[in-house]
């Protein structure tokens, strides 16, 4: 007997739901998720239609004319239009008993013709009853089975984990999530964005939905705007040239800030950037965001990203420790420049072995694997505390075995010192920040940038209180 949250089971237990009714638009690697209602039986009692556009002239005759196919426009432009039909044609005769649905997506999977890398765009618009407002959902995935059948038989599960899970579990927005992986693996699939919206999710931040799929592993990296969008990586990042500060940002400081500015003018003198502006990002990863153990506090995650858009930052979360694991995650979607910055003290970690002893190479692979394509680390000096002493990439003093790799790093510009920079406290840490704001010394305010310094407090984030009168 099947387990019940296998596929045949979810689709059987929708088909034999009176109630739920729609239609199946489905561009690209076959009708694969309809298929499933159909084999199971029962499927005139859920689907009101099904449809294919494949040609590009009839896809555009019915949903408008497009530059990207596989993209979140037509799989919105889709919805849009089913949603339209099926209630202009079915609401009056049964709109009283019928909670109606429209499934879309639209897919490149690995051909003959094409071996580029498979990935989709889906989405589900339903009622949650009869005659309410719809709500949706729409994900981005990527297919890594070998060929292309496989790619559409893990396709057409992941849709069926998709309407199933808006049907029964849309209360539990994070338990729907773990559905979505149900009879597969991330070595087949990865769900890289993910968005609610209506009345069934009214409740719900995306941008905490999308740390979900970091946190459960369905994907390696997820990102938002500036103004806290949800976005697929390729929408910002493909083609582009791109500068990343990783960091805690428990608070975001002015050197931070200063950091990130003046590795931008430099990377700007690129000559390989002909102009080109690049896309900066602010990457936190699963182990910055721990502020107690092993847990993940919702508001901490969300003040750091609210300081971050208030700079008119992106904001990248990830699940990467390694420098390397970045620049290779970023590959995917560009060939040009890659730009890190980071301050003196990490250099030292950077080029420490027992970070890297899973691998084979060692230090001399992790470090072949961050410099593939053009890739520069920016370092910001630091000052000692001890001795006063401003320390730069320059001037830093490598471990003796390691000195000759780090001068041949140096002198052919993998790693550049930043040259320019602010009169700022190189001394002071972001911790000796914050614990200055949670003592209540107003200190703090002269070492953040003003923008930062209002939405604190504003919003009253990392334990910030007015002071008594």
């Amino acid at each position: 007997m099947e387990h019940e949250t296998g596929t045949h089971h979810k689709a059987l237990h929708i088909n034999i739901d009176a109630t739920r009714y729609g239609t199946f638009a489905e561009i690209g690697a076959g009708q694969e998720v309809a298929r499933w209602f159909f084999k199971v039986g029962g499927a005139a009692g859920t689907v009101a239609k099904t449809m294919s556009a494949y040609d590009m002239a009839v896809s555009d005759a019915i949903y408008g004319s497009t530059k990207r196919y596989v993209s979140r426009e037509r799989l919105q432009a889709m919805l849009d239009h089913e949603w339209s039909l099926l209630l202009e044609r079915l609401n009056k005769q049964r709109g009283e008993q019928t909670a109606f649905f429209v499934f879309a997506d639209t897919v490149t999977a690995k051909s003959y013709s094409r071996q580029e890398e498979g990935h989709g765009w889906l989405g589900v618009r339903f009622q949650i009853a009869p005659h309410t407002a719809p709500s949706e959902i729409i994900i981005h995935a990527r297919m890594w089975d070998p060929d292309n059948v496989r790619q559409q038989e893990a396709l057409g599960v992941l849709g069926v984990n998709l309407i199933y899970g808006a049907f029964n579990e849309h209360s539990d927005p994070a338990k729907l999530i773990t559905s979505l992986m149900d009879e597969l693996s991330r070595d087949r699939m990865e769900v890289d964005m993910i968005k609610f919206s209506g009345p069934a999710f009214a409740g719900v931040d995306n941008r905490l939905m999308s740390l979900q799929l970091v946190q459960q592993r369905l994907t390696n990296a997820v990102l938002f705007t500036p103004t806290g969008e949800v976005i697929e990586p390729a929408e910002v990042l493909h083609h582009k040239a791109v500068l990343v500060e990783r960091g805690s940002f428990r608070p975001v400081t002015n050197v931070t800030l200063d950091m990130l500015e003046r590795s931008l003018d430099q990377m700007r003198s690129e000559l390989d950037l002909a102009g080109q502006e690049p896309v900066v990002l602010m990457e936190m990863t699963l182990r910055n965001l721990l502020t107690k153990g092993e847990h993940i506090e919702h508001a901490d995650f969300l003040a750091r990203v609210d300081m971050l858009c208030a700079l008119g930052k992106t904001v990248m979360i990830s699940n990467y420790s390694r420098f390397h694991n970045v620049t290779t995650y970023l590959r995917r979607y560009t060939a040009s420049r890659i730009g890190m910055v980071l301050g003196v003290p990490t250099l030292l970690p950077l080029f420490d072995a027992q970070h890297y002893q899973d691998l084979e190479g060692g230090v001399l692979e992790s470090l072949g694997r961050l410099f593939k394509g053009p890739v520069k680390l920016y370092i910001y000096p630091w000052k000692n505390n001890r001795t006063g002493e401003l320390v730069t990439a320059d001037t830093f003093q490598m471990p003796v075995h390691l000195r000759h790799l780090y001068a041949h790093l140096l002198e052919n510009h993998f790693i550049e010192p930043i040259r320019e920079f602010n009169e700022l406290d190189l001394a002071i840490l972001p911790r000796d920040v914050l614990a200055e704001l949670q003592a209540g010394r107003s200190v703090w305010e002269q070492l953040v940038p003003p923008q930062v310094v209002a939405v604190i407090k504003q919003r009253g984030y990392f334990g910030y209180r007015q002071p008594a009168a």
